[in-house]
């Protein structure tokens, strides 16, 4: 405000509070500002729930739909199989239940998994150890689909490194699954394998309290996982981690990639992918130690 000389009491005093009305008034105004703005905030973030709430129900609807026309199809094999006394056929039938039985409870555990974010429960484990039983989980699997298997992990026999076994273990699985998938889905070749390795990969990176030229060392396991499969092209792999996206069909449920991600970017770790379509993918998980 503007004040004459000499100095009028009165004016100064109107002067003052017509000053601090405006402060108050431009506070009230951020502070207003400020309340809408969350406000938006928090409505855009509602509707984005709401809709990815949709989707995931629309994509578990579709999921268990055909789950359950699987385990009808089992349980028929099964019903007839036992009134014809066909041991055959319940033998079909049965398997047919416990892959439907697996499925959903695979799917389920995927759904707890993105519903909550669980923290990682770390232990210190030998790397070699924690990879054989990965692939003794699914190793039945693998050869049951007539797919060579080779493993690989003789390098870091010694290893160890700290994770959420459990967590890890599930995102490979998920990427296990998918490379017996792609085997099966290509009809072009006469074999198929799938090759599971784990090595230790050691990179410089910057240490932001020292000197610009002077770089840390930091130590990494390596988890690669290549199929000469089905292969994909440009569009489907920009999609992959993609929540709900899925290459299988009505087989998939759009969960399984992208919690792979979810749990190894957990671990502060990165997961790379290349594949060409006709000969294959490989998948890299780069966990820090």
């Amino acid at each position: 405000d503007f004040i004459t000389t000499p100095i009028n009491v009165d004016a100064l005093e109107i002067a003052l509070k017509r000053a601090s009305d405006k402060i108050f008034m431009r506070e009230k105004l951020k502070e207003y500002t400020e309340n809408l703005e969350q406000l938006i905030k928090e409505k855009s973030e509602l509707q984005d729930h709401l809709s990815t709430l949709g989707l995931m129900i629309g994509s578990i609807s579709h999921s268990i739909k055909g789950l359950l026309t699987g385990l009808d199809s089992g349980m028929y094999l099964l019903d007839s199989g036992f009134k014809k006394d066909n041991q055959q056929r319940v033998a079909e039938g049965w398997d047919i239940v416990k892959q439907m039985v697996g499925r959903i409870k695979k799917m389920i555990l995927d759904i707890l998994f993105y519903a909550k974010e669980r923290e990682l429960n770390l232990e210190t484990v030998n790397v070699a150890d924690f990879a054989q039983e990965t692939a003794s989980l699914f190793e039945s699997k693998i050869l049951s689909q007539k797919i060579e298997f080779i493993k690989d992990f003789s390098s870091v026999s010694s290893k160890r490194f700290e994770i959420d076994p459990q967590s890890v273990q599930s995102a490979l699985i998920n990427i296990l699954e998918n490379a017996v998938d792609a085997c099966a889905k290509d009809t072009s070749k006469d074999g198929h394998k799938i090759i599971f390795s784990v090595k230790e990969s050691i990179s410089k990176k910057e240490c932001p309290s020292r000197d610009d030229m002077d770089k840390e060392e930091q130590k990494y396991i390596v988890f690669e996982i290549s199929d000469n499969g089905i292969g994909m092209d440009s569009e489907t792999l920009g999609k992959i981690f993609t929540l709900f996206f899925s290459s299988k069909g009505k087989k998939g449920t759009g969960f399984g990639l992208f919690i792979s991600e979810r749990i190894v970017h957990q671990h502060n770790g990165k997961i790379e992918v290349k594949s060409t379509l006709g000969h294959g993918t490989r998948f890299r998980i780069k966990i820090p130690v």
